[in-house]
């Protein structure tokens, strides 16, 4: 199977203020962090060395992954500043890749895609980039491919009413499309160096149609639709510890948390802090209030907690 490189070093500024504590692929979901399962489900799809770039708070994601043994695979990393985006990031990464085709896996989705078919698709289309692509779930919500043949020949923003293609984080691309970069600067893929490939007159860019459900930890309303489906409920991650009487219900509990007797929490995101008894909260993403800063209008601050409110 090809290598791969997963894409890490975002600075999730959708996910905030989350992202003040972990970098998103960091998260905790289910047991384990969103890019452990990233890299387990690569492993078990015959995977078995892997490059991770890193840029924001690169230690939540090292201090989980370290080497990949545990995972089954060998990770490496690629180290970038500044970050260097969904182009730059690859062309920084080529010589630890050392592979003229290998996998970009975005590290803020979950997706089952069967990379063993779609590797042989790329290389029976021609193209130099294959993307893995759904029908677009919420076209006012997501931008959009257009695909005709298996070929995608452009953007669609979101909000257009067209029927569009939404891509699911797993690409195959050739290390060609990357190569002339300059290495260190910034560059984007789909939205910058794919554009003229997708518009010229042969297949550059081709669309591989999955019908694999995904999730993507893109906000916080997303971060907790996930973790709560991955656990099939609310979730105490490992090493929380919850008080007699608390009633938790949709909610994400981290470890290191602590929960007070009687506390009742529901839809909510509660980091490493600890909840006084009886207390409650609804909606909220609980953080410690040393995270807040002075432009935080959206916080609330109850005593050493910071409390924003979900969006819907």
């Amino acid at each position: 199977m090809l290598p791969a490189l997963v894409l890490t070093a975002g600075l999730g500024a959708r996910l905030d203020p989350i992202t003040r504590l972990v970098a998103k692929p960091a998260v905790p979901l289910g047991g384990r962090t969103l890019v452990e399962r990233v890299l387990r489900w690569l492993a078990g799809q015959g995977v078995t060395d892997a490059v991770l770039n890193l840029h924001h708070r690169p230690s939540s994601v090292t201090g989980v992954v370290g080497d990949g043994t545990h995972l089954g695979v060998r990770v490496r990393y690629s180290w970038e500043d500044p970050v260097l985006g969904s182009a730059g990031g690859p062309r920084h990464a080529l010589p630890l890749l050392d592979t003229d085709t290998f996998l970009i896996v975005n590290g803020d989705t979950l997706c089952d895609v069967d990379l063993a078919a779609m590797t042989a698709a790329h290389a029976a289309s021609g193209a130099r980039v294959t993307m893995a692509v759904v029908p677009n779930p919420a076209p006012l919500h997501y931008n959009g491919l257009a695909l005709r043949d298996d070929r995608i020949v452009g953007v669609i923003p979101r909000g257009r009413a067209e029927p569009s293609w939404h891509f699911v984080g797993v690409q195959i691309a050739s290390a060609s499309v990357f190569a002339a970069l300059p290495d260190g600067e910034p560059a984007e893929s789909v939205h910058g160096i794919y554009q003229p490939l997708m518009a010229g007159p042969n297949v550059e860019v081709a669309g591989y149609p999955v019908s694999a459900g995904f999730y993507d930890v893109g906000t916080p309303r997303d971060y907790l639709a996930t973790a709560l489906a991955v656990a099939n409920g609310a979730t105490i991650e490992p090493g929380a510890v919850v008080g007699q009487g608390a009633r938790i219900t949709r909610t994400v509990v981290w470890p290191g948390a602590t929960i007070g007797e009687g506390a009742v929490l529901d839809d909510c995101i509660v980091t490493n802090v600890e909840i006084p008894p009886d207390f409650r909260a609804e909606g909220a993403i609980i953080l410690p209030a040393a995270l807040c800063q002075d432009e935080d209008t959206r916080a609330q601050r109850v005593g050493d907690l910071a409390l924003f409110k979900i969006d819907r």
